[in-house]
This record gives structure tokens, sequence and C-alpha cells, in this order.
């Protein structure tokens, strides 16, 4: 188990290399669940058409042999806090505006189970996201790109299998209102000891 304050790297690994990496910084981690947090101004890696937004940024279909560009960013406006569970395939982020400290949503990204590597925590996002706004009314997000990447291969049937049994479990606890829907974390913030945390070294080791 990680304590916390440690530095863990989130990362996207995708044919054994890196596709994005964030430092985060831990907040709680035990048997049940890891908490994580990300702060604006983190130093972050990511695919080099990444931090021009979804309009622009390719995905990682697109690249057949892992010849894609890492390029350096800064996290920045929104601060994260994310819950995984083990060997689920989603995590739970909530958002809020850093400035303001105003809770935006829940967000609900499925990805594929996490595991953990030294000071790493590597999964791969798949596309596919619910936004769930402070009044628990939801939206489904980037459907096309999940039906897409269903189509040429990209998301195995396993995985869809495991969206599509964990999507009752989701809806199930935000209508019951139950863990992490059930506000035990909105007052939370960050120690105000805890810097953005920069790049640690051999982030790029697999």
């Amino acid at each position: 188990m990680w304590k916390p304050g440690d530095i863990v790297s989130w990362r996207g690994i995708r044919n054994n290399c890196v596709w994005h990496v964030q430092p985060t910084i831990v907040v709680k981690d035990n048997p049940d669940e890891l908490v994580l947090t990300l702060l604006p101004g983190t130093e972050c890696m990511a695919e080099e058409t990444y931090p021009q937004g979804k309009q622009h940024a390719r995905r990682w279909w697109d690249f057949k042999n892992n010849d894609w560009v890492l390029k350096p960013y800064t996290w920045h406006t929104n601060r994260l806090l994310l819950i995984l569970e083990p060997d689920a395939c989603y995590s739970t982020i909530l958002f809020w505006d850093d400035a303001s400290d105003k809770f935006l949503c829940y967000y609900i990204n499925f990805q594929v189970p996490f595991k953990r590597h030294h000071a790493c925590m590597d999964t791969l996002d798949l596309e596919l996201d619910i936004i769930i706004n402070p009044d628990f009314a939801y939206e489904w997000k980037d459907l096309d790109d999940y039906q897409i990447a269903l189509e040429q291969g990209f998301v195995s049937s396993e995985h869809k299998q495991q969206i599509d049994d964990t999507k009752l479990e989701i809806f199930d606890r935000l209508e019951k209102r139950q863990y992490p829907f059930d506000g035990s974390w909105l007052d939370w913030k960050p120690d105000p000891n805890w810097e953005p945390p920069k790049l640690p070294e051999n982030w790029d080791k697999i």
C-alpha cells in the first residue's frame, strides 16, 4: 500500500508503451480502494496532440506501430480526485474548479483495471465516459469513439462485457446515492503542504 502524500504516476499504457503520464498524490490507499488527486500545476506528458483538446487530438487507435510522440504539458484549472477499486474497469473522478473550489461533476472513466508498477498506477482509457452533474443528471460522453474502438477491435469483447456489467452497478449506486455518490468527498481538500508534483525519474519505464 502507498502512503498519503506519496507521488504515484497515473499512466496510460498501450502495447507496452506509455501513452500518457500524470503524476498524482496519494490521498488514501487500502485493499478496497485507491484514492489519488491530480492538482493544477502538475507536470505531465502525453501524446503531442492531447493538450490541444479532443477536436484536434488523435486517438490511440490511430497509431499502428507505437509511433506516437510524447510532449510535456501542465495540468491546469481543475482539481481531480480519483477513486479506483481493485479489478474495476472504471474510476470515479470528482472535478472541482480549483480557483473557486466549486464542485463541477462526478466523472465515470471506463478504463482497463489498474495495475501497480513500482510508483505507477497503469491502465488505459477505454474511451467511454459518463458525466454526472451535481444534481445527479447524467450524460454519456465519447459514444462515437467507443463504437469505433469496438469496431476496430481495440476494445476487447472481454472489456466490453465488463463495461456492460458495470453500468448496472454504477446506476444502482447512483440511484441509491451510495458511495461514492453520497457526498462524503464533496468537502475534501488537499493537504495545504502538498505541491503539484513534477515528473518523477523513470516515468517512462515499463
